[in-house]
């Protein structure tokens, strides 16, 4: 097979989406996948009607090597067959599963396109390129693609329930119940829309009902291995961990594919740190660079990977920091220690988020810090560091932030009882606590966070909506301080309107870009209060006192009463999830305490 085989003409949007997509860390969504028994079943009952077709006997070893889940072989059989007839509509649409099954996503998105073309009164390939659409992270053309399959089979449960799924991850929550019910009302036995209808449920915040439409889900059938993880998820935001655990570790026993058992590895990780078995939870937590995790990033470092145990002294070590803002500054709190372990005659090289670089250099002046960069290639998302690419070959050994923690927190005892390991620019805090005297209004100066700009996944559920700030904000002999990025006019303008409380905004900083800035600013506060978005992160690895609200069953507070990232950060918990009443009064009442020792 070759290039030149697939057929010249390829739609529109499998251009696009193989250009666009980014993937996007998989939920368990019972959407199907490729290649599942019944789907193999019926691909091989069509086939069956094409007695003259030659490569027959070659797909059917593919179609048996897919359902023993050997995807290698599958891979062979089907390439041949293509070789032998590049014009066979099946061997195309069987070429599309096995590239999904093996991570390959945009050449599946051309197979299953080409599959379409040759074969165009098989509407299932237009589900399956649909649902590769929606696995790549882009949710409006998988949902183009499922209402073009339920055009022709209209009241499709399965693909109702995959169009509902689409519909709920662009956050349209009432078309998403409205395309599920009916399916339901005509399917009350189908445990995958229970299942779906509980997660919808779950990305709105509403937990209780969640737990009974997946238990619902599971009383329809107990096998159903995506319910029952899911449902451990919502247990885990209930605050129930040890039932979490349990749920995740039965769908574990019994899952066959590859990158659902990663994806359940990497949620038992977080559930093991949440009950406080951090080193079994860091373990576990390498499941998010398994190749065959959907979200999983593929740094392009030729050097070799460190593992936990191994000698650094004298090394020359890159750590490349990973996941989203807050976290690399999180997970630098490992650095100090990396550091130590290096030597005076060893080297650190830091990959940080570009608008992070000035601030990690003055933190850690030992080490060399560079801006990573991040792509997508073939709908993986790929990181290397573009302006230390020449001095790779100088790396002894590399390591993404994240897995050092495997060595050096894996108990209690290993995190840091000193203070902040992010260093402000003292002039620049000198700067500020000056605009703060003569500008700002009278008072203790306590900055506020009550947002993360992260909108396209479930994060929002993890904070107060703004009006459940009202106690805070009616705290009398506080200035308040905005330290919330993005645009927050509704909320300043709603806090002076309904209760007459002046937010003061601070000059001539950005408050999303100005990283190194919002360090020193944090530190001129008297505190900072907040949900842990970017910025609180930055306020307390810089030592500022900060206080942290957290839902039942945040992970990262790791099954303790206090915050063992950072020293300075005292812990609000809020008992039940989504309901911010009590913590936030709680809050209120402690800072009318505070204010009095300021």
């Amino acid at each position: 097979m070759s290039d030149r085989a697939l057929p010249a003409s390829v739609s529109a949007i499998a251009l696009e989406t193989a250009a666009q997509a980014t993937p996007a860390r998989l939920s368990a969504d019972a959407i199907g996948r490729a290649g599942e028994a019944g789907a193999l079943a019926q691909l091989t009952a069509a086939m069956a009607e094409l007695k003259a077709m030659s490569v027959r006997p070659l797909l059917q070893r593919a179609v048996d090597a897919l359902q023993a889940e050997q995807i290698g072989p599958a891979f062979e059989w089907v390439r041949q067959a293509l070789e032998r007839d590049e014009h066979s509509g099946f061997g195309w649409y069987l070429m599309g599963i096995v590239q999904e099954r093996r991570g390959d996503f945009s050449s599946s998105i051309l197979a299953y396109e080409a599959a379409l073309k040759l074969l165009p009164e098989q509407a299932e390939v237009a589900n399956d390129l649909g649902r590769l659409a929606y696995r790549m992270g882009l949710k409006p053309q998988a949902e183009k693609l499922f209402r073009h399959f339920l055009r022709q089979y209209p009241g499709h449960g399965e693909a109702l329930n995959n169009l509902a799924c689409a519909l709920r991850d662009q956050r349209r929550f009432d078309e998403a119940i409205e395309t599920l019910r009916p399916a339901i009302e005509a399917e009350p036995g189908s445990a995958l829309l229970w299942n779906t209808m509980g997660t919808i449920v779950a990305e709105q915040g509403d937990y209780p009902n969640s737990e009974i439409f997946l238990t619902e889900a599971l009383n329809l059938d107990p096998a159903f291995l995506k319910a029952r993880y899911n449902l451990g998820n919502v247990r885990l935001a209930l605050g129930d961990a040890a039932s979490a655990l349990e749920c995740c570790d039965l769908a574990l026993a019994s899952v066959v594919a590859e990158d659902e058992r990663q994806m359940m590895r990497l949620s038992r990780s977080t559930i093991l740190m949440a009950l406080g078995r951090l080193g079994e939870g860091w373990d576990e937590y390498e499941a998010r660079l398994d190749p065959q995790f959907a979200d999983a990033t593929h740094f392009m470092f030729n050097r070799p990977r460190w593992t936990p145990g191994a000698d650094l002294e004298g090394k020359s070590l890159l750590v490349c920091a990973e996941q989203g803002l807050g976290d690399e500054v999180l997970f630098a709190n490992v650095l100090p220690d990396v550091i130590q372990r290096l030597g005076p005659s060893g080297r650190l090289t830091l990959a940080v988020e570009p608008r992070l670089v000035e601030l990690f250099r003055r933190s850690f002046p030992s080490a060399r810090v560079f801006a990573h960069a991040t792509h997508n290639v073939g709908g993986h998302t790929v990181r290397h560091i573009p302006a230390f690419q020449e001095e790779l070959h100088t790396v002894d050994l590399w390591a993404p932030m994240g897995s050092l923690l495997r060595e050096f927190r894996r108990q209690v005892a290993d995190f840091p009882t000193g203070g902040g390991y992010i260093l402000p620019d003292p002039a620049r805090v000198a700067h500020w606590k000056q605009v703060l005297d003569e500008q700002a209004p009278p008072g203790p100066k306590i900055g506020l966070l009550w947002k993360s700009l992260v909108t396209n996944n479930a994060r929002h559920r993890f904070f107060s909506p703004f009006d459940g700030w009202k106690p805070i904000l009616r705290v009398e002999g506080a200035c308040f301080v905005n330290l919330q990025y993005g645009d927050c006019t509704e909320e300043l303008a709603a806090a002076e309107r309904d209760l007459g409380v002046r937010i003061w905004n601070p000059p001539g900083i950005d408050l999303k870009q100005d990283l190194d800035e919002i360090a020193a600013l944090s530190a001129a506060l008297d505190l900072v209060i907040g949900f842990a978005n970017a910025t609180l992160n930055i306020a307390a690895a810089g030592g500022a006192p900060t206080w942290l609200i957290v839902s039942p069953g945040a992970w990262p507070v790791l099954g303790q009463d206090r915050y063992l990232w950072y020293p300075s950060a005292r812990l609000f918990p809020a008992k039940a999830f989504g309901d911010w009443s009590p913590v936030m009064e709680r809050v209120a009442d402690d800072l009318t305490d505070h204010l009095k020792t300021l």
